[in-house]
């Protein structure tokens, strides 16, 4: 079957996904990412399985990858903390939690915004993967880094990717 059959066929998918904001100083009124997350799965015809703002640290990591599992997600969208600052440690922890990578997020993501901001794109350790029947994105914590994530590379292809880890 082609790529394209796959798509057809993963079109009727309602997914519910999950948003967790990574951040030791956001709250839910300051939240921008997780705000334009929340709207656009709503926008999508999507359900929002599970919503939650977590300090970056790697047992609050962990524990929110178990509640993704609970609440039935089929797609948690992790923002901030895939930096290089000693707090940023969402990368570390899915990275060694994924079952397998998906290599063409992080580096499609980084040659996207390669285009916005130039050589501080290197900066980004952004990554998506399998985690048991998930699908797992993690993006910087930036409005733009979120906002293309979700424009050019989520949206387009989570159904498709949600197809292919339940066949």
């Amino acid at each position: 079957m082609s790529c394209t059959e796959h798509k057809d066929k993963a079109e009727s998918f309602t997914l519910t996904i999950g948003v967790i904001t990574v951040s030791d100083t956001r709250t839910e009124e300051t939240d921008v990412n997780g705000q334009f997350l929340k709207n656009e799965i709503a926008k999508s015809g999507h359900s929002l399985g599970l919503y939650k703002i977590i300090k970056d640290e790697a047992v609050a990591i962990d524990e929110v990858l178990a509640e993704l599992d609970a609440a039935g997600c089929n797609v948690g969208i992790f923002n901030g903390g895939t930096g290089i600052s000693r707090r940023d440690t969402t990368y570390d922890v899915l990275s060694r939690r994924l079952d397998k990578t998906l290599d063409g997020f992080g580096e499609i993501f980084r040659m996207l915004s390669y285009q916005q901001v130039g050589s501080a794109a290197m900066l980004s350790r952004a990554v998506a993967g399998v985690f048991q029947q998930c699908i797992i994105f993690s993006t910087p914590g930036s409005v733009k880094a979120v906002q293309l994530a979700w424009e050019k590379l989520i949206a387009p292809e989570m159904k498709h990717l949600v197809f292919e880890i339940t066949r």
